[in-house]
């Protein structure tokens, strides 16, 4: 199996700060790119093959508002990329034992994440309220297991069609899930900014996994809500397909329509397509996303506070 893929972060139109971030990790090389990092990925990170390790893709918004939102964010990506290159949290903690599978790796990452921010929003002034949301993929040879917290996303593409792979931790998500507003209504709801799990917001976390069969050809998009809350998935589709393959022209083609569109929250965008003989070749456009049983009845977990973006 390999990967091509290419991610970007950018400003908007209106915020004087990017509090948005991206990882990409090759943890069989190992390799990494952050959105601190620059533009332009390092060498090796364009197209590889997917080692026996896996990768792990992150896109995390952070919020808080003055610098804590990009420090956030900033924590999030690297917490992650350090405990799964062989890191060891202040404690002495590990993300995973030998041998576990990459999404629980993933899992315990954020977790730690999320307990890394909420210390030093509780201990430095200057980020208190501080958080962020993480949406997180992991690709192995078992195909791609996703990670959420918050109202960030991940998004399959097959053929022509385009399926969102994660729901949204948010109040507006859970009156549309209990039949109170319409998904319509909920684009514009008063409360859409509102999201019920963030990293840092509180000491414990409850993460929500998925996984996805992959295919050849099949494109991965994590998104924060700059992105999505400017574009439907159709039109991430269609200038998906009209960019020719390009990964890096489509992330920018979708950016400039988000700005186009206003542009009032930053935007990040990491795109990835699978290919490789060892992949099966779609028999039909249907996406589906399995939910570990325990997360399958209740995908919100637990009673959260809120937390709203600034």
């Amino acid at each position: 199996m390999f990967v091509e893929l290419f991610a970007k972060t950018n400003i908007g139109r209106v915020r004087s700060g990017n509090e948005d971030n991206f990882l990409v990790l090759d943890l069989s090389a190992p390799k990494a790119w952050t959105g601190s990092d620059g533009d332009a990925p390092p060498a090796g990170l364009s197209r590889f093959e997917v080692g026996p390790k896996g990768v792990v893709l992150v896109v995390s918004d952070g919020m808080g508002g003055a610098l804590a939102g990009d420090v956030a964010s900033r924590m999030a990506v690297e917490t992650v990329r350090d405990m799964l290159a062989g890191g060891e949290g202040e404690d002495g903690e590990v993300p995973c034992e030998e041998d576990a599978p990459l999404v629980e790796c993933l899992k315990n990452a954020t977790d730690y994440a999320n307990f890394a921010i909420h210390r030093r929003s509780q201990e430095d002034p200057r980020c208190s309220g501080m958080g962020a949301t993480l949406t997180a993929a992991a690709v192995t040879a078992d195909g791609v297991s996703l990670v959420q917290v918050g109202d960030s996303r991940g998004y399959i593409i097959r053929g022509g069609q385009i399926k969102l792979a994660t729901k949204d931790q948010s109040l507006v998500q859970q009156l549309v899930d209990v039949g109170q507003i319409s998904e319509q209504e909920a684009e514009t709801h008063m409360f859409r900014n509102v999201i019920l799990q963030a990293l840092g917001a509180q000491p414990e976390l409850q993460p929500v996994t998925g996984l996805v069969r992959a295919f050849r050809g099949d494109i991965l998009l994590l998104c924060s809500d700059g992105l999505s809350g400017k574009l439907r998935g159709e039109d991430m589709l269609r200038i998906i397909n009209e960019s020719d393959g390009d990964l890096a022209g489509a992330c920018q083609a979708l950016i400039d329509e988000a700005n186009d569109r206003g542009g009032e929250d930053n935007i990040t965008v990491v795109l990835a397509r699978l290919t490789g003989d060892d992949l099966p070749a779609p028999d039909t456009d249907r996406i589906t996303v399995e939910l570990p049983p325990a997360e399958a009845d209740d995908t919100m977990g637990h009673e959260e506070d809120t937390t709203e973006r600034l």
